[in-house]
């Protein structure tokens, strides 16, 4: 048998094809349902002998009465339980060279497992035993209080910091999940009683949703039923909580955190609607051109050009209820204020001229390639997926946004551009 092998000719270069001209798929889920009810999407791919399990809780900060109770209970679920100290648990995952994190954010809070697939079935009853027998011992509340109040002292001296509480507080309203962020009372104020209480009611009895992804062991379903899907979770309804927003009234400050200040924090914010609004995806081309990328007009004015800063981005925040759009950068002291004369000049150029072909085109081929890199590899395809599902989306949603990325035109952009990038939307923030 003869084997025809065509040589590369390399005196030839090799065709350029821009990124728009691929054809993305996302690659599908296999879905589950566990004997209690808990839905699994699983992606189970890649090379490599290791996975991911996450665990997600409706047990965000959204559901909390009292600040930072949400925040606790997520980081001390891990601190001890009725058959385990701390040590203990933490012992048990670095044995087999595995990693257990957790994380409490505005809807939901998270435990997420990495480790080889040989050692997944071992792991699983001690994360049952941390969702069923957590005890939240006092010493562990009293090391973190001290700990997170600490922290918090370093961080109030940073204008950066406080320029992102003030922020959201004024886009969101102080009380609103989105808005409120931490004062050392609010951790005085945690009691062991109220991290148990809501550890029972959003966690053990809670609404949980599990994404996997990577290579996993045939067993994976039995396994995961076996522990898992014999939890009392998703029995009882989670309440429908809806926080007003509260906007502030007054769009202009200029805050002095530190006299002696060479840097300042600089915000500008305008509240904008969820994925499900037609000018989400469309948005986001526009944010790109605009500060979302290290080419981006921003960025070439205020760092390239001028000089005033090491870097400026603009992005949509990954809030589920409703978002805002954030300009963020800091730069000099004595160029605050030009800066911000700067950032509102972009807008106007985008407001009154039409972008060149050549910088659409560019923009256009920078997000199908960002596309491109999150799609390479389980654990990046499925944290795709969970975006979606956790946002009440499908995968027809995942593909209008790449046609809308291919085919937006420059003067659909003007268009969104007259309609929101208007200084007057915008509140307007410096920390020194």
């Amino acid at each position: 048998m003869s084997v025809v092998t065509e040589l590369l000719n390399r005196s030839v270069a090799p065709i350029i094809k821009d990124a728009t001209e691929f054809d993305l798929k996302l690659k599908a889920y296999d879905k589950y349902v566990l004997d209690n009810g808990v839905e699994v999407y699983a992606v189970n791919a890649g090379t490599q002998e290791v996975l991911s399990l996450e665990l997600v809780f409706s047990a965000g900060n959204w559901f909390e009465q009292q600040n930072n109770v949400a925040a606790a209970t997520n980081y001390l679920i891990k601190n001890g339980t009725k058959n385990k100290t701390a040590f203990q648990l933490n012992e048990h995952f670095d044995y087999y060279g595995s990693h257990l994190s957790r994380g409490c954010y505005n809807e939901t809070a998270n435990i997420v497992l990495h480790c080889i697939d040989r050692h997944f079935a071992t792991h699983l009853p001690v994360i049952a035993e941390m969702i069923t027998d957590a005890i939240y011992p006092q010493h562990e509340l009293d090391i973190y209080k001290q700990n997170m109040q600490q922290r918090l002292t370093v961080n109030l001296k940073k204008c950066d910091f406080v320029a992102g509480r003030l922020i959201d507080e004024y886009v969101f309203g102080k009380d609103h999940p989105y808005g409120v962020y931490s004062n050392k009372e609010d951790y005085d104020a945690l009691h062991q009683e109220q991290l148990q209480d809501y550890y029972r009611k959003y966690y053990t009895e809670g609404k949980c949703i599990i994404f996997a992804a990577g290579l996993l062991p045939a067993n994976f379903e039995q396994e995961l039923n076996k522990t898992i899907g014999q939890l009392p979770l998703n029995q009882k309804e989670i309440p429908t909580i809806i926080h007003p927003l509260t906007p502030a009234v007054e769009k202009k400050y200029r805050i002095a955190n530190d006299p002696n200040g060479v840097q300042g924090a600089i915000r500008l914010a305008q509240p904008f609607p969820n994925r499900h609004h037609p000018d989400f995806q469309p948005i986001q081309v526009l944010n790109t051109l605009f500060g979302g990328f290290f080419g981006s007009r921003l960025m070439s004015n205020i760092r390239e050009d001028k000089g005033y800063t090491y870097g400026i981005h603009s992005y949509i925040l990954n809030h589920i209820s409703t978002t805002a759009w954030m300009i963020s950068t800091e730069a000099g002291r004595d160029v605050s204020e030009a800066t911000i004369t700067e950032i509102y000049n972009e807008m106007k150029d985008l407001r009154e001229e039409l972008v060149d072909e050549e910088e659409l085109q560019l923009v256009k081929n920078y997000l199908i390639g960002t596309i491109l890199g999150d799609l390479d590899g389980p654990f990046h395809i499925i944290g795709r997926w969970k975006n979606l599902i956790l946002n009440g989306l499908d995968e027809n949603y995942f593909y209008k946004s790449v046609n809308i990325i291919k085919t937006i035109s420059a003067k659909e952009l003007q268009e969104l551009a007259n309609k929101y990038l208007h200084p007057e939307k915008f509140y307007e923030l410096v920390v020194v």
